[in-house]
């Protein structure tokens, strides 16, 4: 994708897609790339409970214990958070092979299209081969359309029992 062809996500899109995958809870610690377009709408969203928490790593503890209870979650955090958090993700997500679900944004992502493997920061340039390396599905959420496929993939997080992440390149549109 070059700076030509751009595109937003909106966070009502993901919005959209959690609902759709009848997603419950979203637990998480604010950042930047998703505060206005989605954590912010979330928090107003009849359908969905928002648990905040202080360390990511509590919130793959609280989905591991909403999964055991049948409940849909979801984790909403930073890259850094992500990146702080590997143990817990490890122990609890892949070993025990649950459907820990983690919206991941890129804090500091190029705004230019380029690949998070091409960014200019480590951090967001070692993700994808953190998670390879775990064994753990992963996608962008570039545009509208790659969030659309949200819903299908949450679902089958759950009917699997397995980990999914996926990495938000952009901050969100609030509309």
């Amino acid at each position: 994708m070059t700076a030509n062809t751009l595109a937003t996500v909106k966070g009502s899109s993901i919005i959209s897609a959690l609902n759709h995958a009848s997603v419950q809870t979203v637990v998480a610690l604010p950042d930047i790339v998703t505060c206005a377009g989605l954590l912010w709408p979330l928090s107003k969203d009849p359908n969905i409970r928002l648990i905040p928490v202080c360390k990511e790593d509590e919130g793959i503890s609280i989905c591991a214990g909403l999964s055991y209870c049948n409940q849909r979650s979801v984790l909403l955090i930073q890259h850094t958070g992500f990146l702080d958090s590997l143990n817990a993700i490890r122990a609890i997500a892949v070993e025990y092979q649950l459907p820990i679900v983690m919206l991941v944004g890129l804090q500091g992502m190029e705004p230019d299209g380029r690949d998070p493997s091409e960014s200019d920061h480590l951090g967001i340039r070692i993700i994808q081969p953190i998670c390879e390396a775990m064994r753990l599905t992963t996608y962008l959420i570039i545009n509208d359309a790659s969030a659309q496929m949200l819903s299908s993939e949450i679902e089958k997080a759950y009917e699997f029992s397995q980990p999914v992440v996926f990495l938000i390149t952009q901050h969100l549109s609030a509309d």
